[in-house]
């Protein structure tokens, strides 16, 4: 699964990256966080997590109206956003929308199936632009103070320069409580598809998010490919193996309140206990 992530360019960065034509980060929407986010939704965040607002990439018409409103000729056209939303789909028919907070992750093998996810799959998919994701990977050796395997989260990123975007899905939720145009009329919410690990990477965890190809993008974020067999096609092109490189990094990033870029340093091969190297396999500090 994805569970943690780093998000740390600004968004002026993410607009040029990923072809955004309008910025709309600066427009707030409803957040389920009782306290005021840190860092600020849309500042670099080396530890995203459930429940907080990142930047998301999405390409629909410049409104703030529901998808289940019909179309008509004098709809303005649709354009790619940068916009922030909150991590943990929330359906337009939840009752509750702390439903997200189980809702993180969309399995690929699946996605059509779940009725929390097939709506938005068919037509309000999203990119989760990010520098790169954490995983935990449970040692085959050592255990913890509780006799249980010992874990090592572990950093994962492209191993070239080219921008790294997540696919992802996005939905509605209308707030009962709200007035009709206040700033916290609607939740809009996010998920991140996942899938099989590939060969090295399943070395640190089953499951990984699944990313896309810039060439990918265009088609995954159209609107009007509502077609389910279309859908399936883009997720099997999006698995391609051996993007990605992984390290070790300091285990205070499965504190929620930890962050900076210190989080995604290596961790010196001093410091590993029982780690598995993704790459050969070798276990080190055994």
């Amino acid at each position: 699964m994805c569970g943690r992530y780093a998000a740390s360019a600004h968004p002026d960065e993410l607009v040029e990256a990923y072809d955004v034509e309008l910025d709309a980060t600066g427009e707030r929407s409803l957040s389920l966080l009782k306290n005021p986010q840190t860092p600020p939704p849309g500042e670099a965040d080396y530890n995203v997590a459930p429940s907080k607002q990142a930047p998301v990439v999405l390409t629909r018409a410049p409104r703030t109206a529901s998808d289940d409103t019909p179309r008509t000729g004098a709809d303005p056209a649709p354009v790619r956003q940068l916009r922030l939303l909150t991590w943990g789909l929330v359906p337009s028919w939840a009752k509750d929308p702390s439903v997200g907070a189980r809702m993180i992750n969309a399995r690929q093998e699946t996605l059509l199936e779940k009725p929390a996810f097939a709506r938005a799959a068919l037509a309000r998919r999203a990119l989760v632009p990010i520098s790169g994701w954490y995983e935990w990977q449970a040692s085959p050796v050592a255990t913890d103070t509780r006799g249980r395997p010992r874990k090592q989260p572990f950093y994962v990123t492209r191993a070239d320069d080219r921008p790294l975007a997540l696919a992802g899905l996005y939905e509605f939720w209308r707030n009962p409580q709200a007035g009709p145009d206040g700033e916290d009329a609607w939740l809009v919410t996010y998920a991140v598809l996942t899938t099989a690990a590939e060969p090295g990477l399943d070395r640190i965890h089953e499951r990984q998010p699944l990313a896309l190809e810039p060439e990918q993008w265009h088609d995954w974020l159209d609107p009007d490919l509502t077609d389910a067999g279309d859908v399936r096609s883009m997720v099997d092109a999006a698995q391609v193996p051996g993007r990605f490189t992984a390290w070790p990094v300091s285990r205070a990033v499965g504190n929620a309140g930890s962050n900076g870029a210190g989080l995604v340093e290596p961790l010196p091969r001093t410091e590993l206990v029982g780690v598995v190297d993704p790459a050969s396999g070798e276990v080190i500090g055994g």
